[in-house]
């Protein structure tokens, strides 16, 4: 390598949020990412056209931290030490009623101890902890959403296809 570096002599720029050469615009940014998802999910895979109905208030809902707890459907904000701070299952926010039978008392995430920084992965949650990440939090949301309202629509014509998604 040279002594110098020159980003003519480069192929391909490749951007990080935490260490980068320019200023992103996060809400243009979050609105690209999360309509191209939300786009291929529509038009290649048959998902539910209203994926792609976004309103401004929506976007509220995206916020580093979130966990997707992949068992239930829920969305969730945990404080430093696993507590519940706040969830959705979906886009709809629980009421303290239902975060105390989710997650007891104590409103404790009973996967906290197995999360961190370096294994955001697992087969029962996924941790949406950069910018980039967000819009697919939002898109999960969605997507659960979507998935009660055709429950809904098959209960409601009188054929029972499952006792429940989640």
């Amino acid at each position: 390598m040279s002594e110098y570096f020159s980003l003519s002599d480069c192929d391909v720029i490749g951007f990080d949020l935490d260490h980068t050469l320019c200023r992103y615009h996060l809400k243009e940014t979050s609105r690209l990412i999360y309509e191209s998802f939300a786009r291929y999910l529509v038009e290649h895979k048959g998902y539910d056209k209203d994926l792609l109905n976004l309103t401004p208030a929506t976007w509220d809902f995206c916020f580093k931290g979130l966990v997707v707890d992949l068992e239930d459907g829920n969305i969730v904000k945990l404080a430093e030490d696993g507590t519940v701070l706040r969830a959705t299952h979906g886009t709809n926010d629980l009421s303290t009623e239902e975060l105390m039978k989710h997650y007891g008392p104590k409103r404790e995430w009973k996967h906290f101890n197995s999360l961190s920084t370096s294994f955001t992965r697992s087969a029962r949650y996924y941790f949406y902890d950069n910018y980039f990440d967000l819009p697919g939090a939002l898109l999960c949301g969605k997507v659960v959403d979507m998935l009660h309202k055709v429950i809904c629509v098959l209960i409601t014509t009188g054929i029972f296809i499952c006792r429940s998604i989640f």
